[in-house]
């Protein structure tokens, strides 16, 4: 097992591992339930969110992620058998990403976390829903580099989105990619595509999660929470 202190950056996914985009989810798409008196599991709902995500992702990568997730709302309706909701309902459901909650542990986690490691955001979303979420949720915490995916043009797990960090880290902070963790919950959009790169990754599982699960788990490190992988490193600085 590598050690975590010999290590400089760490490259993180937001929603799914700071940010909890399976509530937030859940959250955004109960209104059309309540509106249509048919109640769905949490299961039904996110491996819809996740499959027409997928979908629209790999047909527009250079769409806005509000707008991508403005565009799945009538998709997912259509999936579970719900009336089709308004234009005005499905910008609601985009503009919620800015609202999702973070997980309990993340600014605790990340505060201590930066205490050793360069902090970079690899996400996703659109760069004015991470300012959302940054300005509320993650209350405006100093990560050194912001990277969205509407800057990249594409969305991970394309290799360009971690070409994209890999040159930006080494050009502002002289980090080489054998320095580099990529500390995320989805197998799927992270822990594959930086096994593929050769960039070590740290598995926050988030035990109960959905949304980006695979059969075969890559990692070097594997956590519960975040909470748990900065005890892992303050127990290695101790020792």
């Amino acid at each position: 097992m590598p050690r975590l202190t010999d290590y400089r950056l760490l490259s993180f996914d937001v929603y799914g591992t700071l940010i909890d985009w399976e509530t937030g989810t859940l959250n955004g798409f109960k209104p059309l339930m309540d509106v249509s008196g048919i109640h769905l599991t949490r299961t039904q709902i996110l491996d819809a969110y996740y499959e027409c995500e997928r979908i629209q992702q790999i047909k527009t990568p250079q769409m806005r992620y509000a707008d991508l997730v403005a565009t799945i709302y009538p998709q997912m309706a259509a999936r579970l058998g719900l009336p089709a909701p308004t234009l005005e309902q499905s910008a609601a459901f985009g503009n919620s990403v800015r609202n999702w909650p973070a997980f309990p542990d993340t600014v605790d986690a990340l505060k201590r976390l930066k205490k050793h490691f360069k902090l970079v955001c690899l996400s996703n979303v659109d760069l004015d829903s991470f300012k959302g979420s940054l300005a509320g949720p993650l209350e405006n915490f100093d990560f050194d580099l912001v990277i969205t995916a509407e800057e990249v043009g594409s969305y991970k797990p394309d290799p360009r989105n971690f070409e994209y960090m890999l040159r930006e880290c080494k050009q502002r902070f002289g980090i080489q990619r054998k320095e580099i963790i990529q500390t995320a919950q989805s197998q799927f959009n992270d822990h594959h595509a930086a096994r593929s790169m050769g960039i070590r990754s740290s598995w926050i599982v988030r035990p109960g999660s959905i949304m980006g699960n695979l059969d075969e788990h890559v990692y070097d490190w594997k956590f519960n929470t975040l909470g748990e992988m900065a005890d892992a490193l303050e127990t290695e600085l101790r020792v």
